[in-house]
């Protein structure tokens, strides 16, 4: 047995022992065995076909939405046509005006180069055909307002009809907004503020060794987000932990991520990078970026 085969063996063994009690905990969803999807960056979950996921591969893969059960054995492939796969590394579902939409992160930024970034809207097909064609309804090209940076974390919020964007590698992560349907041909992503960050991170950071701070510096790493279906609650996901940030009626974006957020340690997952709310709010479906990948349902109230 290959050693990552056996490590992901291990790993499951341990969801799966901790599924005998009534209490909301992580449990295993599902497994991705498809050798070809090996680089899973983003996760959404579809509102419009039942029990189905779509997920986007890394940069230095092709343009490609690939469709997937909960359980992980993949439905359908869709080329999406007259864009670069430069960096993709985030994807989000959501209702608006009355149909269903997709959107792509063309984000990442590993060396802090690309003076312009893309998200890409594709309506989400009525029917699940594997090699079919998707070509976006409007991208977004638009730069961040003081410089690049890496970003591997969006969320759509139809209601405000925009756009959050977090920073991945700066510390506290940074939080911007876009306009969903900007005006100019070029737009300038807005900062809404920083990321409070848990309190545990706070309380320990004074007595960490510099492995310790080093370790736990990559750990929060932000790698994916979503807005969670009543647009309340925006779930971060960073390398090894769920962190869930609520709002209150009537508040911003920019108030409600000042305060500490509830958070959950992951379970066993190989660089966790794509997150999805479930379109009935009460838990959320996270993987790792390599094959073979646990699909790990987490509880919405840790």
């Amino acid at each position: 047995m290959r050693p990552r085969t056996a490590l992901a063996a291990f790993g499951l063994s341990c969801l799966l022992a901790a599924r005998g009690d009534d209490n909301p905990r992580p449990r295993l969803a599902g497994l991705i065995l498809d050798g070809t999807l090996d680089e899973t960056s983003g996760l959404a979950a579809s509102p419009a076909h039942r029990d189905t996921l779509w997920l986007l591969q890394d940069g230095g893969n092709g343009p490609y939405l690939h469709a997937i059960s909960k359980r992980g054995s993949r439905i359908a492939t869709f080329r999406v046509d007259r864009v670069r796969n430069t960096d993709w590394e985030d994807l989000d579902a959501f209702a608006w005006r009355d149909d269903h939409w997709l959107l792509i992160a063309d984000t990442g930024d590993n060396g802090g180069l690309r003076r312009t970034l893309q998200l890409h809207v594709v309506r989400e097909p009525e029917q699940l055909v594997d090699g079919g064609t998707l070509r976006p309804a409007w991208s977004i090209a638009f730069r961040w307002p003081d410089g690049p940076r890496d970003c591997e974390a969006v969320a759509v919020d139809p209601n405000a009809n925009e756009v959050l964007l977090i920073s991945k590698k700066r510390n506290p992560a940074q939080l911007f907004s876009l306009p969903l349907r900007p005006s100019r041909n070029v737009a300038t992503a807005r900062l809404l503020g920083t990321l409070a960050p848990p309190i545990d991170e706070t309380t320990s950071t004074s007595t960490s060794s510099k492995a310790d701070s080093r370790r736990d510096a990559l750990g929060r790493q932000v790698t994916s987000a979503g807005l969670s279906p009543d647009g309340r609650t925006l779930a971060v996901l960073t390398y090894d932990r769920l962190l869930l940030y609520p709002r209150n009626e009537g508040e911003s974006w920019a108030h409600a991520v000042k305060r500490a957020p509830r958070t959950q340690p992951l379970p066993w997952l190989h660089q966790a990078e794509g997150l999805a709310w479930m379109p009935d709010g009460k838990g959320l479906i996270a993987t790792g970026e390599f094959s073979p990948a646990p699909l790990v349902w987490l509880p919405a109230q840790p």
